[in-house]
């Protein structure tokens, strides 16, 4: 979904994403709708002496509900700013705090691999939230007890902020919870060993939450369980991935260039198809006579020449030359990034001169990955730790 920047704390851009304009009205209109039992939940367990009926009439529980769903969201920018503000302190770069209908999350660029500095960023965020469940208490014995509205809403938010702390410690990795546990099994397994046990644990968290959500028809619950379980297979994988290929150049994946075939812009179109038929690929590298790259020719490219005028049409006239390159020497890592950005099977390898000196596919790092793995090379951390890129943090409500 869309974002929009809404502002900044200490350089850290604060972004809304547009389904936080759903949840926002729902949680008010649900925080409303319960008003008196919550109240009455307040003045059990809390001895908190408010008049339930003062507060259900006309147009107030639907100002408490949306002064409560506002506070809360401010708990969870708060929360997100403890894990940002401590991960700064360890020299790790916050690309930005975003609410969306879960919650609030963190992106980092990078998180730090001492199993301590993560434990330390990790837990950040709860003790905020605990801290203002506590504040937020304090406020409601300090209120007057003739202030039923203000002391609703602040006892509320003491109970929904030490809730959510709570939550977000379970192992449901990548909650805060889940990556404590990853750091603490970091201190006795590799890296990659410790992120897939706590990926598996943070699976069946998952499961059991949706279970939940299902049996008790809460839809938000089997969201946020969904949220889980993909959360823990993207960044089980993105992890597996790091820890293969980064330090690895991508000449040691590349098809060398004598083994990878090519056409020249001059090639007739009908007779690339008939090469495509026989060679069964869909793409083609262009390639001048001196050996500079000049394209890359596709199937589709191909296809949209009718069939009576191929003879007419060659490569040159139908090739991209919106070319994705990358030298011998880059990271592996950055090589299988930029494939996915631009959403493409294959990249350039090129020289300095623009001369072909490969291609890198996606095949290539399957294969790759497979032989890493099927080898026990992965688990292996006197060979590479992974550092943990384009990472993020979330918490929920």
């Amino acid at each position: 979904m869309r974002r929009f920047r809404i502002g900044s704390v200490f350089g850290i851009p604060l972004q809304l994403d547009l389904t936080f304009l759903v949840v926002l009205p729902l949680f008010a209109y649900l925080i409303g709708a319960r008003i008196g039992e919550t109240a009455e939940v307040l003045n059990q367990f809390w001895s908190a002496g408010i008049d339930a009926a003062a507060l259900t009439g006309g147009a107030m529980p639907w100002i408490l509900g949306t002064a409560a769903a506002l506070g809360l969201f401010v708990g969870v920018v708060l929360h997100e700013l403890g894990h940002s503000l401590v991960a700064m302190r360890f020299g790790v770069h916050i690309e930005s705090i975003t609410l969306w209908i879960f919650g609030g999350i963190a992106s980092f660029e990078e998180l730090p691999e001492n199993w301590r500095q993560e434990f330390t960023i990790a837990v950040a965020g709860p003790l905020v939230s605990v801290a203002l469940g506590v504040v937020c208490y304090a406020a409601f014995r300090t209120l007057p007890g003739t202030a039923d509205a203000t002391r609703f809403v602040v006892g509320y938010l003491a109970f929904l902020n030490l809730m959510l702390a709570v939550f977000n410690m379970l192992p449901g990795f990548p909650m805060d919870g889940g990556r404590v546990l990853r750091a603490l099994l970091a201190r006795s397994y590799p890296y990659t060993r410790a992120t897939k046990i706590a990926a598996s644990v943070g699976k069946v968290v998952a499961f059991l939450l949706g279970l939940v959500g299902l049996l008790s028809f809460n839809i938000i619950l089997m969201g946020v369980a969904f949220f889980i379980y993909i959360g823990a297979t993207s960044e089980s994988q993105q992890t597996v991935l790091k820890a293969a290929f980064e330090g690895i150049p991508v000449r040691r994946l590349m098809t060398p260039a004598e083994r990878v075939i090519a056409v020249t812009p001059d090639t007739s179109v009908a007779a690339l198809l008939d090469q495509m038929f026989e060679q069964r690929h869909v793409g083609y590298p262009v390639v001048n006579e001196d050996g500079r790259v000049a394209g890359v020719v596709t199937l589709d490219d191909a296809s949209d020449v009718s069939p009576v005028e191929r003879d007419a049409y060659t490569v040159a006239d139908v090739m991209s030359t919106d070319l994705h390159t990358v030298t011998p020497d880059t990271d592996a890592m950055e090589a299988m990034t930029a494939l996915q950005s631009a959403n493409v099977g294959r990249l350039l390898v090129v020289d300095e001169t623009d001369g072909l000196v490969g291609i890198v596919t996606r095949s290539d790092f399957m294969r790759a990955l497979e032989v890493l793995t099927e080898s026990g090379t992965l688990d292996d951390d006197s060979r590479r730790k992974p550092r943990e890129g384009d990472t993020s943090t979330a918490d929920l409500p």
